[in-house]
Order: structure tokens, then sequence, then C-alpha cells
């Protein structure tokens, strides 16, 4: 493992039971990077996540991280039970506490809660209850939990899930200027021209690699129709790709 790469895959897969969900994967995140994973639904793309998290066994072969990596980590929207009782300040804390389940917020927390929602524009919900919150808001909280602590990575589970247009341009910026301040991306996403497309580094997944490469080199028809098993017309406006679906297979590009 070189020095620059944070996260190494080597001919990995994972099952659930006796069924394989991801097969004999090769992919390595360098120190860095901005790397997008699109794919189908039920393809494995969370499933590889939460391998490279440790969250998931390997099957058969490795996953090789940077001694002490620290992953910061947004799950999907859909997954998270808004309805719980507690604040935004709260989760963002829960994040680092060991010793209790219900963390005591000390003054030095709450300056660094206060600091890294103003760096995602939201330093006025600090004390509101999570379900209170827009959905753009509520993906910017969980940002902010995982920036709490500083990650060498942040792994983002579709990001732009259940957003609308506005709010989807909003966090593709902000994950921008995330990067281009130096932090490691690795993200899933269904959201081919809205998000996907805009990427540096894009994998097209269905339980292996299909192609890795810039968008411009990976997003065509023949590697499209490999990933998601539908005809796909490919086009292309202001030197970007625009995938067009003409198959069963939807794909999202407004973020639902």
């Amino acid at each position: 493992m070189d020095t620059h790469s944070l996260i190494d895959c080597e001919h990995v897969s994972c099952t659930y039971g006796n069924s394989a969900v991801i097969e004999n994967v090769h992919m390595r995140i360098q120190r860095g990077e901005f790397v997008g994973i699109v794919g189908p639904s039920g393809s494995g793309k969370t499933t590889l996540l939460k391998a490279v998290m440790g969250s998931h066994p390997v099957a058969h072969g490795s996953i090789t991280k940077q001694p002490h990596l620290t992953i910061g980590y947004v799950p999907q929207v859909e997954t998270v039970d808004w309805y719980f009782p507690v604040t935004v300040e709260e989760v963002i804390v829960m994040t680092q506490s060991r010793t209790t389940w219900w963390p005591r917020i000390t003054p030095s927390e709450r300056t660094a809660v206060q600091d890294v929602l103003g760096k995602l524009g939201i330093a006025d919900v600090a004390h509101r209850h999570i379900r209170e919150l827009s959905g753009g808001q509520q993906q910017r909280v969980f940002l902010a939990r995982a920036m709490f602590r500083n990650p060498d990575i942040l792994i983002m589970d579709e990001p732009t899930s259940g957003v609308d247009v506005r709010t989807r341009h909003e966090i593709l910026h902000l994950l921008a200027d995330l990067h281009a301040g130096g932090l490691t991306i690795l993200l899933t996403t269904h959201d081919l021209n809205g998000l996907a497309a805009h990427l540096p580094r894009l994998v097209c997944f269905n339980k292996t690699v299909i192609a890795d490469g810039n968008p411009r080199e990976v997003l065509t028809s023949q590697v499209l129709e490999a990933t998601y098993g539908a005809p796909m017309e490919v086009l292309e406006h202001g030197g970007m790709p625009i995938v067009v679906e003409h198959g069963p297979t939807r794909v999202r590009s407004e973020g639902k």
C-alpha cells in the first residue's frame, strides 16, 4: 500500500447468507480524491461502503486502510429515525461520546458544534429538534456530525436522495468546497446527471466494478447498459455528458 492510498480493495467479495452481493472488487482510493459510485438499486453499493468501514464482513479478498484512518460517515436520510427526541447539537456530539449514550455537552464541544454548523451554513439550528428541519438541513446536520471528528475521508451514502433540485446543487457545491480544502470524499449516488457527471472520478458498479475513470470516459451507452441492464443514450451539453434512459431502469436526476 503506497503512502498516498487511503483504502485498497483487492478481490473483495461480500455475501448475505449464501448469496454474493459484491464480487471480486478492485478499487483504490487515494488521498485527496473525490470518487462517486453509481449503479442500480441492489447492486451492492451500500454493502461496499459498509465493508470499507468494517461494518460488513469480507467473505473473500482484503480491504487495506491506512493506519489510524478516521472515517466520517453520512447515512442515507431514509434510514434515520427523525422522530428520535434529540436536538441538532446532541446528534452531532453523540458521535464523540464513548462513555455515555446521552452525552453531556461541554463548553468546548458546544463551541466546536457551532463552528462546524457555521461552516455548513446552519449555525442557527443547533438547538432545534432534528424533525423540525428541512431535508437539506437534515442532510447538512449529518454531514456536520461526520465532519465533527475531523475525518481523513468522508463516506456518504446517497447524499442527494430525497432532496429537491436546489438542495442538490447546494450539497454538490458544499462537497466541492470541502474537497477543495483537501478532504477525501467517497459517495454513492443514483443521480447521474445532477451529481455523478460533475465528479472528478466515477465508478460504475453492479456487484463489481464495470468501469472506473472520469465521467466523460465511463458515462457511455455501452458502460451504462452493462451497469443498469437497460439501453441508455448519452448526449453532450456544454462539454458534460447527459444520460437519457430508454429502458425500464429509471435514472434519478432530481434526487427523488
